[in-house]
This record gives C-alpha cells, sequence and structure tokens, in this order.
C-alpha cells in the first residue's frame, strides 16, 4: 500500500468509490449517483480551500481508498472544525486501508492546524466506530432517525477529535 495526495487525475476512481457506497451501503446517505460533473466542482473546492485528499493505492498502482476533510458547517466560528471522510473499494476492505488513511488524515490535520475532526458515522457500521475509537476519537452523541435510506430510519454516531488547533485562532 502507498499512500500520496490524489489530484483530478484519481477522479473517476474516486467516483466510482463514491457511487458504489452511494448505491450499496449507508455510508453516504444519497440516492442516485453522482454523474463524472460531480468532480469537478469537488476538486476546485478541495483545491480553493486547500482541503487535503489522500489516496492510497494497491501494488497495482490503483485507488483502493480515499480520505479527505471539508468545512463542518458554512459559519465563521466553525472555521476550525472539519468533518472527515474516509472510502475505500469494495473489494479492499478489511485490508487495513481505512486505518491508514484515517491515521493519515489526522497527521495531515495536525499540520494544518484544525482544532476538532468530526466524523458523522451510520450508527450501524460497527467497524468504522470502532476503527475510531482506536485513533482517539471519541463519541460526541447520537442523532436518532435523521436519514432515510433503503426503506427505514437511520442513526448517525457522531465521533470527534480534540487536536492541538491552531498556535493563534482568531475570529474570521
Amino acid at each position: 500500500m502507498k499512500l500520496s495526495s490524489c489530484n483530478r487525475a484519481h477522479a473517476s476512481e474516486i467516483l466510482a468509490i463514491f457511487n458504489e457506497a452511494i448505491l450499496h451501503s449507508t455510508a453516504l446517505y444519497e440516492y442516485r449517483p453522482r454523474p463524472p460533473e460531480f468532480m469537478q466542482g469537488w476538486f476546485d473546492t478541495k483545491e480553493r480551500e486547500n482541503q487535503p485528499v489522500i489516496g492510497a493505492f494497491g501494488e497495482d498502482g490503483s485507488l483502493c481508498g480515499f480520505a479527505t476533510y471539508g468545512a463542518f458547517r458554512q459559519l465563521p466560528a466553525y472555521q476550525y472544525t472539519v468533518e472527515h471522510s474516509v472510502y475505500v473499494r469494495a473489494d479492499r476492505r478489511r485490508r487495513g486501508f481505512a486505518r491508514a488513511l484515517l491515521g493519515a488524515l489526522i497527521e495531515e490535520a495536525r499540520v494544518r492546524g484544525p482544532r476538532v475532526m468530526v466524523g458523522v458515522i451510520d450508527a450501524e457500521n460497527a467497524a468504522s466506530i470502532a476503527l475510531h475509537r482506536a485513533l482517539g476519537f471519541e463519541p460526541a452523541g447520537r442523532l436518532r432517525s435523521v436519514g432515510y435510506k433503503f426503506g427505514r430510519w437511520l442513526d448517525v454516531e457522531l465521533m470527534q477529535l480534540t487536536l492541538p488547533g491552531p498556535v493563534s485562532p482568531r475570529e474570521a
């Protein structure tokens, strides 16, 4: 496994991972696959906001998963809080990719300066919750019946990791 930054050249592989998660899991509370043009705006935001996109690559050079973070909420007081995402290709799960990706993303956040990383995880995703706990995240609450997918109501588990944050925080 090799970890490195992803860029627009990886857009089709990232899109395939997103769309598999949309169609076959509750990792994303969306119903319809994202179209290819979605990736243009996605990367535009990542670049404009200086948000990392880290990829895990297999021996064959294919993208096996990725991790990123973005704004938690679009209000100024949340400027030091990010919501992260980790997605692994269905055929590469349970091989350590998610742990490696989340670990690398945490280290990237330590360098870039957010104070808090938030995970919004489907409450039935025990593997993701256990991974987050193992990497130092703490439960921050549960939102009940906030999603509806696959004919049932879904709860989300909020988990957070507090980091050192910026040296000199200020109000924007």
